[in-house]
């Protein structure tokens, strides 16, 4: 307890009204690097900030469905964290007018969680009531009324990451097309018109990060164009994924097996994407569930 403080622990307190965007914003913040937890109780707070100091600035989501929320719980719990020298606080309130909450519930057709049964127009009307005071207190006040999803990434980023700017992590997986495509895909490529080491007995057992795989399947005449557009491509829409507020890329290179085309080309688009400064980060499904017997590529 007397240890000397030096440094603080940065947290952002997000609510706002059902509808009005307050966990689209938790997860832009995640996307930003923070520790996001949603829908937290407020009594469980006290013993989170006891344990051990977190290796990231954290988001906490707090909204009126909670059976433990208050408003004048909240804003006793705002001012202890604000008193904490450790502490860097900040409350961000999302804010909607009633006529675009309704209409956003009347789009997805579900009922308002603080209705009760009663209608949207009732429940908006309650909430909005509800957390008048702790609107009033928010260091960080957001209108999403005439915002979009994307729109309302960027208005987050400006407040919360103003020097850093959007991230954009890039997955590359290779895969086996007898076992279907991995789901959550933005991007596929086919390497099975490459050469097939499978066919070379030496390099059977292998797969395509031993250096002789990818060096055969390098040898094809058409590798050095497809390689060359792919990482190209992705060159040219990475910037423009990052701009739309894509906060992750998906990408998966498929050949019969999954053992040695794919893995090689995806090892190979990978590393280009990190030599360039891209965050990157890589996986082969089939190694993954691969046993003693070898399946043919």
């Amino acid at each position: 307890m007397a240890e000397q403080i030096t440094s603080q622990r940065r947290i952002v307190l997000v609510t706002g009204p059902s509808g009005a965007g307050r966990s689209t914003a938790i997860h832009v913040l995640e996307d930003l690097g923070f520790e996001a937890i949603d829908n937290l109780p407020m009594g469980l707070l006290s013993r989170l900030l006891d344990g051990p100091e977190p290796a990231r600035p954290m988001a906490l989501g707090i909204d009126a469905r909670n059976r433990e929320f208050s408003t004048i719980g909240f804003i006793e719990l705002a001012e202890k964290l604000g008193r904490m020298e450790q502490v860097d606080l900040t409350v961000l309130y999302l804010d909607c007018s009633n006529e675009v909450l309704l209409r956003r519930f009347s789009e997805t057709r579900r009922r308002h969680p603080v209705a009760s049964g009663a209608s949207p127009e009732t429940g908006i009307l309650q909430e909005k009531e509800l957390l008048q005071p702790i609107r009033e207190i928010a260091d960080t006040l957001i209108d999403t009324s005439v915002l979009n999803i994307h729109q309302l990434r960027e208005e987050v980023e400006r407040w919360f990451a103003p020097q850093s700017g959007r991230h954009l992590a890039v997955s590359i997986e290779s895969f086996s097309y007898k076992r279907g495509l991995p789901r959550g895909l933005d991007m596929v490529f086919d390497c099975r018109f490459l050469a097939n080491p499978y066919w070379r007995p030496e390099l059977r057992s292998e797969d395509g990060r031993n250096p002789d795989v990818a060096a055969y399947v390098q040898s094809d005449a058409n590798y050095d164009p497809f390689f060359d557009r792919v990482v190209d491509l992705l060159k040219v829409l990475l910037p423009g994924f990052r701009a739309e507020g894509k906060a992750h890329l998906s990408v998966a290179f498929g050949c019969t097996g999954g053992q040695h085309r794919s893995v090689s080309v995806a090892e190979a688009v990978a590393k280009a994407l990190a030599e360039g400064g891209q965050q990157v980060a890589i996986r082969h499904r089939e190694m993954e569930r691969r046993s003693l017997n070898v399946r043919p590529d």
